[in-house]
């Protein structure tokens, strides 16, 4: 894997495609923010992740070393691929999602890291999940490591079930964190479940180009 081939993604209900299309991807706190936004994750994880704080230790494990300590909700978080755990339970329901929500409304944004690394916007990158007690976090220092630091067999893994492969899990699950709105055209693709998706993005005003069909990307 080289740096300038790695992508971003994030998912989000297709109702929140106009907004983002005239806004891009916007923090919670931006005053661009969808006062209609469309959630689809799981509320008590968005409610920990906006209070919990972590440790930028570049890899070391020595919280007397950190380099600087962040809340996760002061970002905006992106998984390295698809078909997250979290996806899972925005598709079926469970945990503290408010009703599962149908794969045809379910939409991935794809970034190019190497756009946002350009664009000097402030940045940390994970190993893992971002509230495992496990993971590390890193910072722009540390950016041409990113390829050696994520443990891309996990991140593609398809099978992610039981005791025995939670550091899997947890290691599917690492972020890019980014600071502040992303405008519109950082968003390089739309990936969604099939034709009846795709013609409904290119009704809301995105270009056919712009829009790729995957399947295999949801469970």
């Amino acid at each position: 894997m080289e740096l300038d081939k790695v992508i971003l993604y994030r998912i989000t209900h297709i109702e929140n495609i106009p907004h983002i299309l005239q806004f891009g991807l916007t923090h919670k706190d931006s005053i661009n923010k969808n006062p209609d936004y469309k959630n689809i994750g799981d509320l008590s994880l968005i409610d920990t992740r906006s209070k919990k704080k972590i440790n930028i230790d570049n890899g070391e494990f020595n919280p007397n070393n950190s380099i600087a300590s962040i809340t996760l909700g002061d970002f905006i978080p992106f998984y390295f691929g698809a078909k997250m755990p979290m996806l899972y339970v925005a598709q079926h329901g469970g945990n503290f999602v408010e009703k599962a929500t149908s794969f045809t409304d379910i939409i991935y944004l794809g970034c190019a890291v190497s756009k946002i690394i350009s664009s000097k916007l402030n940045f940390y990158f994970s190993d893992g999940h971002a509230t495992d007690m496990l993971t590390s976090f890193y910072d722009n220092s540390k950016i041409n490591e990113l390829v050696n630091i994520v443990d891309w067999d996990a991140v593609k893994s398809s099978y992610w079930g039981g005791a025995e492969n939670l550091n899997i899990k947890r290691k599917k699950q690492a972020e890019f964190l980014v600071s502040g709105d992303l405008s519109p055209d950082f968003i390089t693709a739309y990936g969604c479940y099939n034709e009846e998706a795709k013609a409904k993005l290119i009704s809301l005003g995105l270009a056919n180009d712009k829009i790729k069909i995957i399947p295999q990307a949801y469970y």
